[in-house]
């Protein structure tokens, strides 16, 4: 399923906290089978998805990268797992949101709990969503001047990836190719583990509030 030209419906609703006013978006029908894991406090994240849910999280991944006014809120707590993954780790929402919103991850209780009103909206990707990655595009994760990397706070049984939208598009491709290829590919390879690896913390130095990890986004296997 391409992402090209995908309508992707969700609700909007704008809190005012401490004086600033807030953009939440969230979809308008949650997926049912898409749980995320804690990690288990091993700093592995792992979402399990269906065609439908990987689909939704790589529309949610385009619109933050281009909204920085906006929290992009998936409400995969309550998701069931019928795929038996195994994962211990504590069940979570998934927040996706831009750096420069400086959302204070500790106010987000507060915030999820004050979003009663919410207006039907419809964001519409267009014919290409997400520029093409070279490897010597990711090689510059490397580089001491380099700072676009997408960092995470935990908070309210919510993981938040937070960066710019350079360090979310240079994500997009194992994001995009798991929402476009991961259904075909599970069926054509029956032994197939499909799956997604996103870096998440600083790559470059061990950083105590931000240590490296990667966000594990895998194809359910019952979805074959």
């Amino acid at each position: 399923m391409k992402l090209a030209g995908q309508r992707w419906r969700t609700l909007v609703s704008t809190v005012t906290l401490g004086g600033k006013s807030y953009r939440v978006l969230r979809p308008a029908f949650p997926k049912a089978h898409a749980p995320l894991y804690d990690g288990g406090g091993r700093g592995a994240p792992e979402i399990v998805v269906d065609e439908a849910a990987a689909l939704e999280i790589a529309c949610a991944w385009w619109l933050a990268a281009r909204s920085p006014n906006s929290l992009i809120h998936l409400p995969l707590r309550q998701a069931t797992d019928e795929c038996g993954s195994g994962n211990d780790g504590r069940a979570s929402d998934l927040v996706l949101l831009h750096h420069s919103l400086r959302f204070p991850a500790a106010q987000w209780k507060e915030l999820r709990g004050r979003a009663t009103t919410w207006t039907p909206h419809t964001v519409r990707l267009p014919a290409q969503p997400f520029p093409k990655i070279t490897r010597s595009d990711h090689d510059r994760r490397w580089h001491d001047t380099f700072h676009d990397h997408l960092l995470w706070e935990t908070a309210a049984d919510t993981l938040f990836v937070i960066g710019s939208r350079p360090a979310f598009e240079l994500a997009s491709n194992q994001v995009r190719e798991l929402a476009e290829d991961g259904h075909a590919h599970m069926a054509r390879t029956p032994d197939a583990h499909c799956c997604a690896e996103i870096d998440i913390g600083r790559t470059l130095r061990y950083n105590h509030r931000n240590p490296p990890a990667r966000l594990h986004i895998t194809y359910c296997e019952a979805h074959r």
